[in-house]
Parts: C-alpha cells; sequence; structure tokens
C-alpha cells in the first residue's frame, strides 16, 4: 500500500536547515545509511518524490551536475526553476491534494516521499494526505530556522532507533 512519508532529520530543537537555510550542521554528523530506520532501506520504498522550491534549489547548488532521483519527482512551486536533463521533475503550482492521485499513480505501490521542507509536508497533513512522520534527530540545537513541521498534528510512535548520533523516530499520522 501507497503511503505518503515526511522522511527528514531534525536539529534538536525542531529546525531541518538553519536560518540561512545551510544543512552544515546535519551533514557533519555521522550516520550509518544501511543502519536501523537508515537511508538505504527507506529509499527502496520511495516510488515518487515531493519537495518544494527552497529544498530543490539546495539541491540544484549543492548538486547541479546530477539529479539523485530516479523516481518521478514533484516540486511545489510559483517560481521559474531549472529542470536537470533528462529528470522526471513536474514544477507545479497546483494545491498538494489536486495532484496527490497522480503521484500514488506515478509511485506504482511504492511510497510517497515528502523530501522537505516542513510547510510542504504540512500542507500534506492539512489535506490528509500524510501518513507516516519518519525523523532523525540530531544532537544539535539551532535556535531558529525552518522548523520541522509548523503545523499541530497528532502522531503515535512505531518504531524508534539509534543511527550513528541520531536517535530516529517513525510515526504514523492519527487521523482526527
Amino acid at each position: 500500500m501507497t503511503r505518503t512519508v515526511y522522511y527528514t532529520a531534525t536539529s534538536l530543537d525542531g529546525f531541518i536547515a538553519d536560518e540561512r537555510h545551510s544543512l552544515d550542521w546535519l551533514l557533519s554528523r555521522h550516520a550509518d545509511e544501511h543502519g536501523p530506520m537508515g537511508y538505504a532501506e527507506f529509499e527502496k520504498r520511495v516510488g515518487a518524490l515531493a519537495m518544494g522550491a527552497t529544498t530543490y534549489e539546495w539541491v540544484r547548488e549543492h548538486d547541479p551536475d546530477a539529479w539523485a532521483y530516479s523516481v518521478p519527482a514533484w516540486v511545489f512551486t510559483h517560481r521559474q526553476l531549472t529542470a536537470y536533463p533528462g529528470a522526471d521533475i513536474r514544477f507545479t503550482a497546483a494545491d498538494v491534494a489536486e495532484v496527490h492521485g497522480e503521484m500514488i499513480a506515478a509511485a506504482g505501490g511504492r511510497d510517497v516521499w515528502v523530501v522537505g521542507g516542513g510547510d510542504l509536508a504540512g500542507q500534506f497533513a492539512d489535506r490528509g494526505l500524510l501518513d507516516e512522520v519518519v525523523v532523525s534527530i540530531a544532537p544539535v540545537t539551532l535556535g531558529g530556522g525552518a522548523p520541522l513541521l509548523p503545523r499541530r498534528l497528532e502522531l503515535a510512535r512505531t518504531e524508534e532507533a539509534v543511527n550513528g548520533e541520531f536517535v530516529c523516530v517513525r510515526y504514523d499520522v492519527v487521523r482526527t
């Protein structure tokens, strides 16, 4: 069954990027991508991606020559952005609810990954479309920046693990 999953990392004080949109605090931390709740196993379950413009622009800035994903991606934006040549990237200004069905179909039975940011994940949650939140918590505080999920959301813990420097927690979204 296809699930829509927000899989991300956060600082202990709940930010996914610092005030300059930097992830230096994250990239300097150790985690085993093949370890508990690691990226390698998660990636195998992903059939489609959703990301916001800020996340997409961060990816373009840090890896301008190669798109790292082989599955269809939707970038939610009102800006004119440049696509990677040959990549299946669909830029849209539509509401997440308008394209969610298309994303599910493209995922082919695998999951839809809400890559980021937190507000985009919140938009999926607002429409009742977010099924799961998987977060790796880093041992650092940032004091400000882009919030993990700037919405109230009820969650039920289903799994936890330690992976390198991170405490990882999987939650189901509780429908109220």
